[in-house]
């Protein structure tokens, strides 16, 4: 089973919310970021349920256990997605002139009940279910974001999503159609064969002391999974009824380890590139990287995303 929700866009409104913001309460400016959130939180109930989930008979409300679809790479999407959410939000209420720590579980909490309006609507159509698996790993992504909020003060630990399209054979195309979209924007948000999820970390915020590392420099452990043509095995249904078997290609997982930029860290005057930087910071920048995996070993990459 597909998921449909691994990787949602921030909505671009807010995004220059993190740039600037008030250091007195304002409240139009509040009123604007709370109008905005509901907005938001409407349209995105309505839009899905009329894109994905009308054409669906409806059930009452159940679950559905998908923890082992996918390689967890749905899952990871899921905790990027609450992750920039929750800072993106937390960042328009700071914007607002609210003090940083109600702003903070003000972001978290908008980033788990955005992604809750998928889960809910999941749980009542008869194709889904509602997946433990996926609020966990929204609650997980929101949380890293308001932790370290909290207690650091900054984002030492940030989850970065890259973008690699996986070169799949002839014969594989139209599968890769049918799960993942035949459009380069619709691949990017689904194609889980293509997108890598990365945890960067900023090393002078870990070591101030060395003095001579940039402030912007992090060091990126990240994941993939390819091979992947089904939810759980590599078998699936053609349009025809007809089963086709691929269990000959085996699902890999991989494992990366490289440098990343921490474009927050920049200095600059300019508000416009603040916020360009802000919005960027989402994507681990293509870098040369190191990557395991348990079929192949070792492998040098010259850039990898």
């Amino acid at each position: 089973m597909l998921e449909r929700d691994t990787v949602m866009e921030p909505p671009p409104a807010l995004v220059s919310g993190i740039t600037s913001h008030s250091t007195t309460p304002s409240k139009s400016r509040q009123w604007l970021v709370a109008g905005a959130h509901a907005a938001i939180w409407t349209g995105t109930y309505i839009a899905l349920n009329k894109a994905w989930y009308a054409d669906y008979e409806k059930q009452s409300f159940h679950f559905f256990n998908d923890g082992k679809e996918w390689n967890q790479m749905d899952k990871a999407g899921h905790v990027w997605t609450a992750y920039q959410l929750g800072r993106l939000s937390y960042g328009a209420w700071k914007w607002s002139g609210l003090k940083p720590r109600t702003a903070v579980w003000l972001g978290g909490a908008s980033a788990v009940a955005f992604q809750s309006i998928i889960e809910i609507q999941d749980g009542f159509s008869a194709e889904w279910g509602f997946s433990v698996w996926d609020m966990v790993a929204n609650v997980a992504g929101a949380g890293a974001f308001v932790a370290q909020e909290l207690g650091w003060k900054e984002q030492r630990l940030q989850v970065k999503m890259g973008y690699w399209p996986y070169s799949y054979p002839a014969d594989l195309v139209a599968r890769r159609n049918d799960l993942f979209g035949s459009g380069t924007m619709e691949r990017i948000l689904k194609d889980y064969n293509s997108q890598t999820y990365w945890l960067s970390a900023n090393l002078r915020s870990f070591f101030p002391q060395a003095q001579y590392l940039p402030k912007w420099l992090n060091l990126s452990l990240g994941y993939s999974s390819d091979l992947m043509l089904g939810g759980t095995e590599n078998k699936w249904e053609d349009e025809e009824g007809n089963t086709v078997d691929r269990t000959d290609i085996p699902r890999v997982r991989r494992y990366y380890l490289s440098v990343d930029l921490d474009l927050t860290r920049i200095n600059t005057r300019s508000s416009f590139l603040r916020t360009i930087f802000y919005a960027l910071n989402a994507v681990k920048i293509p870098a040369p990287a190191l990557e395991y995996s348990p079929k192949e070993g070792f492998r040098l990459h010259g850039l990898h995303q």
